[in-house]
């Protein structure tokens, strides 16, 4: 059947109850930090301190507990929602979910995808929405999709993704919506830990952990994508929200509540998973990242096409800049450990530096009188927060920034030295961080290409929208802790 779709980018509606069922059991996150009384925590993203009554403090003294009456309704809900708990719904049988999958031309990774489904016990039976965007064979095509049972409805042109599955949802009546790329291969079980998340009446959008796919490529694109990829998440569970470590989920796979979702931006070919969870979260809906569910997905391996969807990637910022402005931005910090940061790149201001850290970390200690150890803590936020701040400055300098920074290298010895430190230290840091198997030295210059290329998508943007609004960082005023 061929169809159209117009451009959708809107929320349909706000959710109307908030409230954790009875027996819906939260647990506390695995880095949250807890006092010895257990009534000041620190955690969450982003972090923050808060403050319990002995009340619920005894009743998280055990790690979790499970919702019963309105008091404790009322504390699992906003610990979960300040990233201190994680939820721990109970089991449920997966029912009144369609899939909608959105295709153009990939007929071999489509059976591939279908065949997995069919094979799931959770997804067998499950009713299945092939959208053909375009596609130059489409006879075989729908001949593919109908051998297992699917529907097929086509776009006689490209619309792109979100236009495609704008129109898959519009020919889904089940609650809940599953939108899968056809280069996704789900893992058995996939499902119903995403389906559970929407036992908490407030989640929109609940989505997997995308691994890759195994592969007998043995190059060095291969093995930094087994651990770098944009679509891998990590392997911690949390709250998606904007300006968090999860600040949105890749819709490569998710599960979404129909209600809370008119449609996906048509108009936008790249980005619009971004902007679909900047638009839930400012409706006041919760997203959920379940790393628990994982979804195989093959990579792109080869250098030119590599390259080509990083930009790609980094054409969305202007737009997605425009449409939510201050959202992305690309440095978030505070004042004063920028200050500190540009003080530490000249020796001779090094005390400066440090006497400002010192100024903050005193402010801080008097803010936190109940702390174990109220100095030490003190001192430990404020060097974590320059630290932070030092990583992002240096990301930003070979990422976002690079035109600039190259520009400025090019008639300062200092800027080049400096240029190159960042690029290799921060490099070295991230492969610690992600634990790759590849080699320093190819980790580094992968890691540059990659940022290289996002970078010049970015800039592309920038010049194209006629606007510096992913360029712009956001800085806030101080040091205030949240509570």
């Amino acid at each position: 059947m061929t169809t159209t779709h117009p451009a959708v980018g809107r929320v349909a509606l706000t959710p109307t109850k908030t409230t954790l069922p009875d027996g819906f059991a939260v647990e506390l996150a695995a880095d949250v930090h807890r006092s010895r009384n257990g009534r000041l925590l620190f955690g969450g993203s982003p972090p923050r301190l808060v403050r319990l009554s002995e009340r619920a403090a005894r009743l998280l003294a055990s790690g979790g507990f499970a919702v019963s009456g309105p008091a404790s309704q009322a504390l699992a809900r906003r610990l979960l929602d300040a990233g201190i708990v994680n939820p721990r719904p109970p089991e449920v049988r997966v029912g009144e979910v369609s899939v909608v999958i959105p295709v153009r031309d990939r007929v071999e990774m489509l059976e591939r995808l279908l065949t997995a489904l069919r094979q799931d016990p959770q997804t067998a039976d499950l009713p299945v929405v092939v959208v053909d965007d375009g596609s130059r064979d489409p006879a075989r095509l729908a001949a593919a999709a109908r051998r297992h049972g699917a529907r097929v409805f086509r776009h006689e042109r490209s619309l792109g993704p979100a236009a495609a599955r704008n129109t898959g949802l519009s020919r889904s009546s089940t609650r809940f919506v599953a939108f899968i790329d056809s280069d996704v291969v789900p893992q058995p079980g996939w499902l119903s830990p995403l389906v559970a998340q929407f036992l908490d009446p407030a989640v929109a959008l609940a989505a997997p952990r995308v691994v890759p796919l195994r592969s007998d490529d043995r190059g060095c694109l291969d093995a930094f994508e087994r651990t770098c990829s944009p679509l891998d998440m990590g392997p911690r569970e949390g709250l998606v929200a904007p300006l968090t470590r999860l600040s949105y989920v890749p819709t490569t796979t998710v599960v979404v509540r129909r209600e809370a979702v008119a449609g996906f931006a048509a108009d936008m070919r790249v980005g619009e998973d971004v902007d679909l969870c900047l638009r839930l979260h400012e409706a006041g809906w919760r997203l959920r990242y379940v790393p628990a569910a994982r979804v195989a997905h093959e990579h792109r391996t080869d250098l030119r096409r590599w390259l080509a969807q990083r930009a790609f990637y980094g054409t969305s910022a202007a737009p997605l800049a425009l449409r939510h402005p201050r959202q992305i931005p690309p440095v978030q910090a505070p004042w004063w450990s920028l200050v500190a940061a540009g003080l530490l790149t000249d020796r001779r201001l090094v005390p400066l530096a440090g006497g400002l850290v010192a100024v903050i970390a005193a402010r801080m200690t008097r803010r936190l009188p109940d702390a174990d150890a109220p100095v030490r803590a003190g001192v430990l936020l404020a060097l974590g927060t320059l630290y932070a701040t030092v990583r992002q400055l240096a990301r930003a300098a070979t990422r976002h920034y690079w035109p600039i920074s190259v520009a400025v290298a090019l008639v300062s010895r200092r800027a080049r030295r400096g240029l190159v430190a960042a690029a290799v230290v921060d490099g070295l840091l991230d492969r610690r961080s992600s634990g790759s198997t590849l080699r320093p030295v190819p980790y580094v210059l992968v890691r540059l290409l990659d940022d290289l290329a996002y970078g010049a998508g970015l800039w592309w943007g920038v010049i194209r929208a006629r606007t510096i609004a992913p360029l712009v960082p956001r800085i806030s005023r101080g040091s205030r802790s949240r509570t």
